[in-house]
């Protein structure tokens, strides 16, 4: 199926997980959509074309709406697809914060196991040239060394937050909050999968929670939806085509009295801190979009989430 301006195309690649946690709710909602596979290390001229300098994965664009991090992502998908919902049992404030719990404390302690336990070398992700592109990112250096001695203490560390979700399943539930997946089933699952695909023995952690294991191969059956694939060009030829279905809407409450037509500047407050300029179009708490021009793709509007992102008067 040909994709055009209505069509998700989601900017990705295969072993990221931030872009599984997408898949898994693109799955839930039973949603066909694009994959336009992105390079894991940069230089990525199409999707920095299209953001403006946001270089991390996923990226989600409609038309000439992008949509910037996972978070923004999954609040645009849960607009436009209401039903079924991500959000169950009363969960639809609490799952974001559940959200932010996985992305980074969950997170990092995956990403030390997994990088710390594997051998140099042994796989495209440790190689010399994702090394020094992740120092890019990180404003760190990538010590390998550090990793592995830290691997031990975050083994223990991650174990105990997946025992958090093995006592939340223990009274026979099938997922987080119940009986249906949802936000909080996605944003528990992916480090799991980012362990399985790359560093397989620290699944080990697993072996003493089964209710976890149970759970984990519930989410994965759900799938990922209907999946087609782009590439990039066409992705950018979209992009140029169309016209962002955005409107001017600002909230009248920002704190520091951000406007429509403001120029910002927007960053992420982690890492990966490419600063994004534009012109605002919209905003509220959880968001902020923001209209930029680049020659190969137009106008696009780049839409944001607030927690996360600094916004700065530019």
């Amino acid at each position: 199926m040909p994709a055009d301006a209505q069509s998700i195309i989601l900017h990705q690649y295969d072993v990221s997980p931030f872009s599984e946690k997408v898949r898994v709710i693109l799955g839930i909602k039973g949603l066909e959509w694009h994959a336009c596979d992105e390079p894991v290390i940069m230089p990525k001229p199409e999707l920095v074309a299209l953001t403006g300098g946001y270089r991390k994965i996923p990226v989600m664009q409609i038309g000439a709406d992008i949509y910037c991090d996972s978070q923004v992502i999954i609040r645009e998908l849960e607009r436009r697809f209401p039903a079924p919902s991500v959000f169950v049992r009363g969960d639809n404030g609490i799952g974001w914060g559940l959200g932010i719990w996985t992305d980074r404390s969950v997170f990092l302690n995956t990403v030390t196991v997994v990088f710390g336990g594997m051998a140099d070398g042994a796989n495209e992700l440790a190689n010399e040239a994702f090394r020094k592109d992740r120092e890019a990112l990180t404003g760190r250096p990538f010590d390998a060394d550090a990793m592995k001695m830290a691997a031990p203490m975050m083994a223990e560390q991650l174990r105990a937050q997946l025992d958090w979700i093995e006592q939340q399943l223990g009274d026979g539930r099938p997922y987080i909050m119940g009986e249906q997946a949802g936000i909080a089933d996605a944003s528990a699952y992916y480090n799991l999968a980012f362990i399985r695909w790359v560093y397989p023995p620290a699944a080990k952690l697993l072996d003493t929670l089964p209710r976890v294991t149970t759970w984990e191969n519930r989410v994965k059956a759900i799938g990922h939806g209907t999946r087609h694939e782009i590439t990039r060009e066409d992705a950018l030829d979209i992009a140029k085509a169309a016209t962002s279905t955005e409107k001017v809407q600002t909230d009248p409450n920002e704190p520091n009295a951000i406007k429509a037509g403001d120029r910002v500047t927007v960053m992420a407050d982690d890492y990966g801190r490419d600063p994004i300029t534009g012109e605002v179009v919209s905003s509220s708490a959880q968001h902020i979009a923001i209209k930029r021009s680049d020659p190969r793709v137009g106008d696009v509007v780049v839409h944001f989430p607030r927690v996360g992102f600094f916004v700065m008067k530019a």
